[in-house]
């Protein structure tokens, strides 16, 4: 094994890996046709049982695309995605660039609160939805919103093979009031949409970030942005064009998109769906299929450690495996080796950064801080600068902690339609991460707290102050605090503290089930503590500090 922990990037560049990362391409549209040209028989997408080659791919998303602009699509049009881990994801994606458009990524746990932000920001015109999605919550909320076209379609398309444990209960609906997917690519099937032309600076896609105020923020991800970070992927992951990609992320993440989608899209590689985690499918699958490269949040690989087939030779063929979105113990790292005989190389990056900014090298295993017990989030990737500044902007050296600031051609431009917390987040294209941490001598970076209150609940984001505006929609709820607490399962989650007003009464029971009809599941908090006065500054500032001690 390469000895990579002394200056740990050194050994990849003069190995003949690229410093300079040149794009190939110059949008991620002219990426698919390259590949689609190259390997039209290669399978791209594995869901369930069914296959689906780049050939066929080309052809669903020519369809897609010229059936959207019969339907008025222009160029620059917004397509919300509101879907899980299905092949609709990857044609509504695509499909969306040969119309000339923007996909929008949307969170299919979302509910109508917050898919309307999404679609009301976005100005999205076209929405692609399960169908179970728009029977309970995108119905009740397009009349606000600039959608005009509603393609509905279900999880057992494309899936030959249904498992119970995935698909369980799931039937086709009919809706009257929406176009059927399906229909619609089989009525243009064979069409070819007029050419289209991206550069590197045009918007490829939105992905959401919530803001600690005001209304979710959308990263303009370019055509440059992902094409660089789909070629960081290979090179550093040191995938070929025998790899399987296997997508236990969520499509809506930016590293499902990246790190699952655009990646496979490049390499010519399958990518492997199966709608929504769940540990023991997950493993069935893996045998299956033999997927060579994953990347997902830890509570992924805590899942697989603890299902029931979990099997030292069932991970075998996942010789390349990476982990980010959430902090990893390293006790977890040494536990899933002994389980598999497979290591989890530490990645970090946003959404502002298109996905990975920093990572372990492949073959290297990420050093732990002393002081702390935290793993190593690794180095920065190719062509990417990364600085440590304190309080007052300035650069601090080796072992200092302070913010986590990000050049590089991965860190997008700007929030849509939002200039001031563009300037306010990425002056002069350096990303302010709000992620406080530090450099030691080697190079390896740390991520040592959070310079904001943002909770890490398993890989997903909350923000305390959208469940503290839920929590204060009950009339029994007078003042509420929201922080994360650790979690042995997600890292953190999230933990309510209410006082209630004078003469009214709620149980714990009552408000989490109240909030979890109101807010994404990963945001609901699960527990939910009475006191009779909040702690707060003499100003009236929330005191989370003092709440997280408890």
């Amino acid at each position: 094994m390469t000895d990579y922990n002394a200056r740990p990037w050194l050994p990849r560049y003069d190995a003949g890996q690229p410093h300079d990362l040149v794009p190939e391409f110059p949008d991620a549209l002219s990426m698919f046709a390259a590949t689609a040209a190259r390997v039209p028989d290669a399978d791209a997408v594995r869901y369930l049982g069914g296959r689906i080659t780049y050939r066929e791919l080309d052809e669903l998303t020519d369809a897609f695309a010229a059936g959207l602009l019969e339907g008025g699509f222009t160029a620059g049009d917004r397509v919300a995605l509101y879907l899980q881990n299905v092949p609709q994801f990857v044609i509504g994606l695509v499909g969306a660039w040969k119309a000339g458009g923007i996909a929008v990524s949307v969170n299919p746990m979302n509910r109508e609160r917050e898919l309307e932000l999404l679609l009301r920001d976005s100005g999205a015109t076209v929405l692609v939805c399960l169908q179970s999605l728009y029977r309970d919550v995108a119905a009740a909320v397009l009349p606000g919103t600039d959608v005009r076209t509603v393609l509905t379609t279900s999880e057992l398309e494309y899936a030959t093979e249904p498992d119970e444990r995935l698909l369980g209960g799931t039937e086709r609906i009919e809706l009257p009031d929406t176009v059927d997917l399906a229909g619609l690519l089989e009525r243009f099937r064979g069409q070819r949409p007029p050419a289209v032309s991206f550069t590197a600076d045009d918007i490829a896609f939105l992905t959401y970030t919530s803001g600690t105020t005001g209304p979710p923020k959308g990263a303009m991800n370019t055509h440059g942005n992902v094409v660089f970070n789909s070629q960081a992927y290979r090179h550093w992951c040191e995938l070929d064009g025998d790899a399987v990609v296997l997508g236990v992320a969520p499509l809506f993440h930016i590293t499902g998109l990246i790190g699952h989608i655009t990646v496979s899209l490049l390499l010519g590689a399958p990518l492997v769906l199966f709608h929504r985690f769940e540990p023991s499918a997950a493993i069935d699958v893996i045998r299956a299929e033999r997927p060579t490269f994953t990347i997902g949040s830890i509570t992924v690989f805590i899942a697989l450690m603890n299902a029931p087939n979990a099997e030292k030779e069932a991970l075998t063929s996942l010789t390349r495996i990476w982990s980010g979105g959430a902090p990893i113990p390293p006790s977890t790292v040494k536990a899933f080796s002994q389980t598999f005989g497979q290591y989890v190389h530490n990645i970090y990056g946003l959404t502002e950064t298109t996905s990975p900014s920093h990572g372990v090298p492949r073959g290297a295993e990420a050093p732990v801080d002393e002081a702390s017990g935290a793993l190593s989030v690794g180095v920065p990737i190719y062509n990417t600068v990364v600085r440590i500044v304190g309080e007052d902007g300035q650069d601090l050296p080796a072992g200092e902690v302070g913010e986590i600031v990000t050049t590089g051609p991965q860190v997008v431009p700007g929030y849509w339609n939002k200039p001031e917390e563009t300037a306010k987040a990425i002056p002069g294209g350096a990303l302010h991460t709000g992620d406080v941490g530090y450099m030691d001598e080697q190079g390896w970076f740390y991520i040592v707290d959070r310079k904001k209150d943002q909770i890490n609940a398993g890989g997903y984001k909350v923000w305390p102050r959208e469940v503290e505006d839920v929590l204060y929609e009950h009339e029994a709820v007078r003042e509420a605090a929201v922080v994360g607490v650790p979690d042995e399962y997600r890292g953190e989650t999230v933990k309510a503290f209410v006082s209630l007003r004078p003469g009214r009464s709620v149980d714990e029971a009552e408000l989490i089930a109240f909030c979890r009809a109101r807010m994404a599941a990963y945001k609901y908090p699960r527990q939910v503590e009475f006191l009779d006065e909040i702690p707060k500054t003499v100003t009236g500032k929330l005191l989370r500090r003092e709440l997280r001690g408890r």
